[in-house]
């Protein structure tokens, strides 16, 4: 499952106990990317807070079918397939249109945005979420102005940008660490979005 060591949450004690039974999914299952943190529960911790307010928390105002399809599209332009797995469950789930969600997933494998099953304003989210992704040092502002001309306001383009980044970092911690999803229930994710502290997976 992992290139280092892991603690079950059979074993698990303290604080690194108490932080799973807040994350647990169906049979006190924990999705192994966030068993890569036991050896260090602070770092859980952080990672969960930032998952849980980046994509799951009532304050955002893009729908959340779409937050998790730049993550799916920013874990296959980083090539870590566990992401892409877990997170075209969710989006698949949460969108309700198994047409589009297989469309969308085979346009994110190719790569091409235009392809993509999505309206002018979604395919802008896409190409900037590449960009940041491939090639962030040649960011400019002018990659920010073609989000806003096409429909974005300013708290929806950080949005994007926390989606796109934060995945950056679950991707490098997955594949950092040689995490599987062997074990794993696909999909699930912390969808109390009204309280930001419900960590719970369903």
């Amino acid at each position: 499952m992992a290139w280092i060591k892991t603690i079950p949450f059979t074993e698990a004690t303290g604080k690194l106990k108490t932080l799973y039974e807040r994350i647990t999914g169906p049979d006190n299952n924990v999705d192994n990317i966030m068993m890569m943190h036991s050896l260090r529960p602070h770092t859980m911790e952080g990672h969960m807070a930032v998952y849980k307010y980046v994509l799951h928390h009532s304050g955002n105002t893009i729908p959340k079918w779409f937050l998790e399809a730049l993550g799916v599209w920013v874990s296959q332009l980083n090539h870590c397939n566990y992401c892409v797995e877990h997170h075209y469950a969710g989006m698949r789930r949460l969108l309700g249109d198994d047409e589009k969600s297989l469309a969308l997933r085979a346009t994110i494998t190719s790569g091409e945005v235009g392809d993509m099953p999505l309206d002018a304003r979604e395919k802008a989210a896409m190409v900037y979420a590449q960009k940041l992704t491939v090639m962030p040092a040649e960011m400019v502002e002018c990659d920010v102005v073609a989000l806003r001309n096409a429909g974005w306001d300013d708290g929806e383009i950080l949005e994007i940008n926390q989606v796109t980044a934060y995945f950056s970092y679950a991707n490098r911690t997955v594949l950092g660490l040689g995490c599987s999803t062997k074990g794993d229930i696909i999909g699930l994710s912390p969808n109390n979005n009204a309280d930001p502290e419900d960590w719970n997976h369903s």
